[in-house]
């Protein structure tokens, strides 16, 4: 099945979540359906259209809190780009690269992981860039927050979405 658009009360993308997570928030009065996709989700008693975007019915305060160190969120960050050769990457293809690399005592942190395609991390190897003769496009941080635009399917966001994803580029 496919998945469904969170929004925040003030139709703010918050995140991405299950058909069956947005059901069950349905039906506890949580949220309200905002779109739906064409398919039906079929149980005993019933069928309902497929949410496609969701909006939660109350008004809640988030707290500031980055996102967590994960594949997603790195490859989001980097905005699914090798950070040395700057080549377009799907997420199966797409490799981690500490830059300075474990066996010379990395850390697994923001500021040390990059996305990589497999031919540039394989090229590095237990390298640092400067040893191996390779540049980084940019310095990686510590984000403060991810655009949900970039937490995406990879060029395959429902067009159910467009509406609620507002991007600068």
């Amino acid at each position: 099945m496919s998945p469904v658009l969170l929004l925040s009360a003030a139709y703010e993308p918050l995140r991405i979540i299950t058909w069956q997570n947005a059901v069950s928030m349905f039906f506890l009065g949580k949220v309200e359906i905002v779109e739906e996709y064409d398919h039906d989700i079929r149980a005993v008693s019933m069928a309902i259209k497929a949410p496609a975007v969701v909006r939660l019915v109350r008004f809640f305060r988030a707290g500031r809190r980055s996102p967590p160190l994960s594949r997603s969120n790195i490859l989001a960050r980097d905005n699914f780009k090798c950070q040395y050769c700057a080549l377009e990457l799907s997420a199966k293809e797409a490799t981690l690269d500490h830059i300075i690399p474990r066996s010379q005592g990395g850390k697994t942190t923001w500021e040390n992981i990059v996305c990589a395609c497999g031919t540039c991390n394989r090229r590095k190897g237990g390298r640092t860039p400067k040893e191996a003769h390779m540049k980084l496009l940019s310095k990686p941080i510590k984000p403060e927050w991810l655009p949900v635009l970039n937490i995406k399917l990879h060029g395959q966001v429902p067009p159910a979405w467009f509406t609620f994803l507002q991007t600068n580029s």
